[in-house]
């Protein structure tokens, strides 16, 4: 039996691969929710409250850094999640996860400023940031393969998109919170405002429990349970699918770049390069998530039709293309003209995003499948997504171009479309 009939055997009636898929949805949502929060708040606040400096631009480079510390963990969940997840199952790694990141959400929401109790609030920061990347990293890998092994064989594409809807589902409530928030003065904004979305975590984490805590455990899951689970899932994935693991990281890597860009980096670029007000981005980047929900749903429902492989292909190249346009317009200063470069790059995007799972699914057999698209996919997310904003940042502190951010964008696009084309087609 192949990877791709592995996933593909029926185990699930429809209406239960449906609730599967909303609460892969709703949980994911509520963790994309806190991590993206974070990466809002390094954006805007952060960077005054733990890392005061004499130049903003340090001090700003600072705080993505710790953004991007979040990625490094992420890699440590997905193993962890991984091994336990191959050898108990996936639904437990869920709950954990969502634990994970929502006291680590939190706490961060009650953590004391630089000002008050000195270096150690940006270490503690740091801390909790960790411990966010090891929730989410736990988190994706289970709520994507519960997805996707409750699916029909020939929808795969389409319900293994739902943990994927829950980026843009969670962006949209981070943001949307901060600029509610903002609605405050800028004092009371930066002083307590941006707290209050932390603290709301507390109660969307609990509602993320009681959803899952009702779901049944995979089906291909407990079919291969029933056979001697691996000792060390990891250990083997290296060993018999090394070139799985590396092309994964490769064709995650593109587009979690330019995503991170268009949520993250755009906040802090264009309101202290371009002249942008920080709610007018706000605006933007949840527009731009609205999009988004409907091009992941509309390009994965694609993918079953034409091919997985096809479609994420197509957008790697396009995505190529609008990062090469991408800053020519942002750079305007123009409301509508930034909202149509985020919009048209968002697409992209999807593309290559919505059908990620089920492709990376079909690479790895059941018994280590956790273990496999939790390691490629979490380290495609460091390549790409965590350390985009901090790379961009660098190349235009150093070059003063923003024309050579989105030449490294492309590149990570054309590195992308290289691994989807070495992807066997008997895997997609």
């Amino acid at each position: 039996m192949t990877h791709q009939q592995a996933v593909s055997a029926p185990g699930s009636g429809t209406r239960e691969a449906r609730r599967v898929a909303v609460a892969s949805f709703v949980g994911t949502a509520i963790e994309w929710y806190d991590f993206f929060l974070y990466g809002a708040a390094a954006a805007l606040v952060f960077g005054p409250q733990f890392f005061p400096s004499g130049n903003p631009a340090v001090s700003q480079l600072a705080s993505l850094t710790t953004f991007a510390v979040g990625f490094l963990a992420r890699p440590v969940g997905g193993i962890v999640a991984g091994h336990f997840g191959d050898r108990i199952g996936r639904k437990r790694m869920l709950v954990i996860s969502l634990l994970i990141m929502g006291t680590a959400t939190v706490l961060v929401g009650l953590l004391p400023t630089y000002a008050q109790i000195g270096v150690a609030a940006p270490i503690l920061l740091v801390v909790l940031r960790l411990a966010q990347g090891v929730g989410v990293g736990a988190e994706w890998g289970g709520a994507a393969l519960m997805a996707v092994e409750h699916a029909p064989p020939s929808r795969r594409g389409l319900y293994g998109a739902a943990p994927q809807l829950g980026v843009p589902a969670g962006a949209i409530a981070a943001n949307l919170v901060l600029l509610v928030a903002s609605t405050s003065t800028r004092e009371a904004f930066v002083e307590w405002g941006w707290r209050l979305g932390f603290l709301v975590s507390f109660v969307l984490v609990i509602f993320g429990l009681v959803i899952r805590r009702r779901l049944t455990e995979s089906p291909l899951f407990e079919q291969a349970a029933r056979q001697r689970p691996a000792r060390v899932p990891l250990l083997e994935v290296l060993r018999d699918h090394p070139l799985a693991v590396v092309r994964s990281v490769f064709v995650t890597g593109a587009s979690t770049a330019m995503g991170y860009i268009i949520l993250t980096y755009i906040l802090s670029y264009g309101t202290a390069e371009i002249g942008y007000s920080r709610n007018a981005l706000l605006v933007v980047v949840i527009l731009t998530s609205v999009v988004q929900l409907g091009a992941i749903y509309g390009l994965s429902g694609l993918a079953d039709r034409f091919g997985r492989r096809k479609v994420i292909a197509a957008g790697a190249i396009a995505q190529a293309v609008a990062a090469l346009l991408f800053f020519l317009v942002f750079d305007t200063g123009v409301f509508v003209l930034a909202l149509v470069a985020c919009v048209v790059a968002v697409i992209t995007v999807s593309a290559q995003y919505g059908p990620l799972p089920a492709l990376l699914s079909d690479q790895f057999p059941t018994r280590i499948r956790y273990s496999g698209v939790s390691l490629g996919y979490q380290l495609g997310n460091v390549v790409g997504g965590g350390l985009a904003p901090v790379v961009a940042t660098a190349i235009f502190t150093a070059s003063g171009s923003s024309l050579l951010v989105g030449v490294y964008l492309a590149g990570m696009a054309l590195l992308a479309l290289v691994a989807v084309a070495l992807t066997p087609r008997g895997d997609a």
